[in-house]
């Protein structure tokens, strides 16, 4: 045999199986040799790519992986450009990097607001970007002053610094873009920005700014509303990267600015269309 066994072997199994597998063992052997002589004697450049494979496994290859990319294509997927590999190598270690330091910011307790309503104005902070949330009683129902700031295609009706507003795309519906150019005297002309929630049944509103020539880069503001009493609480929080050259408390203190003076809007303007109805009846 070719492989003697050892002692310790049994030699229970049976003479026809012995013979077997002596024929299998030879015919292995002959197989092997036969590749080695076919490799020996023809040009590496004449051999198939699948030559050392049985018939059987060879047809199966061509039927089942006819369209899987060759030696050739699969060198040059896994070996791309150096250039652009450490361009995407660079790409992925910043983002996994960035997703490691942003941190959850929420309404910090000296603010009251509703439980439910820190579950809208939670943000996901980068360590260059701040958050702030501001809160504004308003002596009207929720249906008057949401019938005001559910309007994404007219935020000058209570934000005065707003000059104009153009919707660009969409219909009101989530994914709208407006454009929003605001009056002279802001460090900004003009701000591209997206609808991203219009919940009517919770009245929460979320847009960002997704371009335009302005300081407010990766903005995003959410405002919500709740009933207090027979008014209207509302809560607007944002996040928003803090410009080069500024500090993080130069930036909320610009921005709470321009909030506070809209919401301050916001309650006059809807307080006076209650007073109004009222008067009618």
């Amino acid at each position: 045999m070719l492989f003697p066994r050892g002692k310790d072997h049994n030699y229970k199994h049976k003479w026809t199986e012995e013979n077997l597998c002596l024929s299998l063992s030879l015919s292995t052997c002959i197989f092997f040799f036969s590749i080695l002589y076919t490799y020996k004697h023809t040009p590496h450049s004449q051999l198939s790519p699948t030559f050392l494979l049985p018939i059987r496994e060879r047809e199966g290859l061509d039927r089942e992986t006819e369209d899987m990319p060759t030696s050739l294509q699969l060198h040059r997927i896994n070996h791309p450009n150096p250039t652009a590999a450490a361009t995407s190598t660079a790409a992925i270690l910043n983002c996994h990097k960035q997703y490691q330091t942003q941190t959850i910011w929420r309404v910090p307790p000296s603010v009251s607001i509703p439980d439910d309503a820190s579950l809208y104005h939670a943000h996901a902070a980068g360590p260059q970007q701040c958050c702030s949330a501001l809160v504004q009683e308003v002596a009207a129902p929720i249906s008057a002053v949401w019938s005001v700031v559910r309007r994404f295609d007219n935020p000058q009706a209570y934000k005065h610094f707003v000059k104009t507003c153009h919707v660009i795309k969409g219909d009101g519906d989530v994914g709208t873009l407006r454009e929003v150019h605001v009056v002279s005297g802001l460090p900004a002309e003009y701000s591209i920005e997206r609808l991203e929630i219009l919940d009517d049944e919770r009245h929460v509103i979320s847009f960002t700014i997704v371009g335009g020539e302005h300081r407010l880069n990766n903005y995003r503001s959410v405002t919500s509303l709740h009933q207090s009493g027979s008014g209207t609480l509302v809560v607007e929080s944002y996040v928003v990267d803090v410009p080069p050259g500024n500090t993080k408390d130069e930036t909320c203190v610009f921005i709470d600015t321009i909030v506070r003076c809209n919401l301050q809007s916001l309650a006059q303007i809807a307080e006076n269309m209650v007073k109004n109805q009222n008067s009618l009846q």
